[in-house]
């Protein structure tokens, strides 16, 4: 029986997937897997038992993902399972950007014992214009699954797209409409773009990515949209940006103290990935993930392990090895079953980064004397019995 333990609400559609072998417990401290949206785990004990997390969403920055890599925890995200909601919501803030929509609203409201107010809207109107996104350049920085969809949105919108992402994916790219302009250096997106979008990772390379220097390099008036982290940008910078009208607008998903209330932001209450099916397309796939991990050894989505599919083991036993990407590890790891008179049968290796993940596969049942072994060998992190 596999523990599971939820630090948010997760989504029924995604819990009524587990099987009778899977109990939800309220006690964190016995479960194998942990489901999580928004909870930080960056202060909490990991579990002794704990082998994988699962985040119903993309980001992970509530998740301290080296300490769980170093005990051989397997954290997963759920990309794309969002997509489309934050899709829709960055296609409404560009449109409230290039319409005050917003503006007239409020005036609406404003007027409304106005018995006069179908002919006074007549005059007011005026104040709201704005203009149509149809033609006008949006530029995509990073072509996540995001980020794609936004794109190809953009382009059967008439606008005209350009894209930027050093590290495209393959799959990305075969998803991605031919009529996006990919481009090599983003200060492109900067010098030609009316509106330009962020849907990157938050990582210390990126953070603070929109700041005093790569405004500068924007058209006059750009509007900037950031459905992504707000960190991404530096806000005092594009409070000052907007002060000066280089920003004719700011859309952001944050309320935060700097940007709420301010002339020219549209700060949204992070609504882009909360709508009902955007969280039960997070909780099935993270249900998914974790129960192939937990029942099969295999990793997808991982965000601190490689990937790695064996598929179902057929032999009598499978063997999951956590440790260091450092050579001859595989020699020993094969030794220490030769010397048990136990054979492989099948066996694969991945790494990422500083870690690797190997599984191996045996024809007779693995034994404590083996997995104790095996644990004892230099770099190794942790040795799970799969089956």
């Amino acid at each position: 029986m596999y523990k599971i333990n939820c630090l948010n609400p997760i989504a029924d559609v995604g819990l009524k997937n587990f099987s009778d072998k899977y109990q939800i417990t309220a006690d964190v401290q016995e479960a194998d897997g942990i489901l999580v949206r928004s909870a930080s785990m960056h202060e909490m004990e990991i579990p002794a038992g704990l082998l994988a997390v699962a985040r119903a969403g993309a980001g992970v920055n509530n998740i301290p993902l080296d300490k769980c890599a170093e005990k051989g925890v397997v954290v997963f995200n759920t990309p794309g399972a969002n997509a489309n909601g934050v899709k829709e919501l960055v296609l409404a803030g560009m449109l409230l950007a290039a319409r005050d929509v917003i503006g007239g609203i409020d005036w609406v409201k404003a007027s409304a014992d106005n018995a006069d107010i179908a002919k006074a809207a007549e005059k007011e109107k005026k104040n709201f214009a704005g203009t149509e996104i149809m033609g006008k350049k949006l530029g995509v920085i990073g072509l996540g699954a995001i980020g794609v969809k936004v794109a190809n949105a953009a382009v059967a919108l008439g606008m005209d797209v350009y894209g930027y992402d050093p590290y495209l994916s393959v799959n990305a790219a075969w998803n991605l409409s031919r009529s996006v302009k990919h481009v090599l250096n983003v200060d492109d997106i900067y010098a030609d773009c009316d509106y330009i979008t962020i849907h990157v990772p938050l990582l210390d390379s990126t953070k603070g990515m929109i700041n005093a220097v790569s405004i500068a390099k924007m058209k006059e008036g750009v509007v900037l949209l950031n459905f992504a982290r707000d960190l991404l940008a530096n806000e005092k910078d594009v409070l000052e940006g907007l002060q000066s009208g280089k920003i004719a607008r700011y859309v952001s998903d944050f309320p935060n103290p700097t940007t709420a209330g301010q002339k020219g932001c549209i700060v949204i209450p992070h609504l882009g990935a909360s709508t009902e099916e955007s969280e039960d397309n997070c909780a099935a796939m993270a249900v998914e993930e974790i129960m192939d991990y937990l029942e099969n050894g295999n990793i997808r989505n991982s965000v601190n392990y490689p990937a790695c599919d064996m598929g179902v083991c057929a032999k009598a036993g499978r063997v999951a090895i956590f440790h260091k990407n450092i050579p001859n590890l595989i020699t020993q790891f094969t030794a220490a079953f030769g010397v048990k008179g136990i054979n492989i049968s099948d066996m694969t290796n991945k790494s990422r980064g500083e870690v690797a993940y190997t599984m191996i596969d045996v024809e007779s049942a693995p034994t404590a004397e083996i997995i104790e072994a095996l644990e004892k060998i230099e770099g190794v992190f942790r040795v799970r019995v799969v089956k």
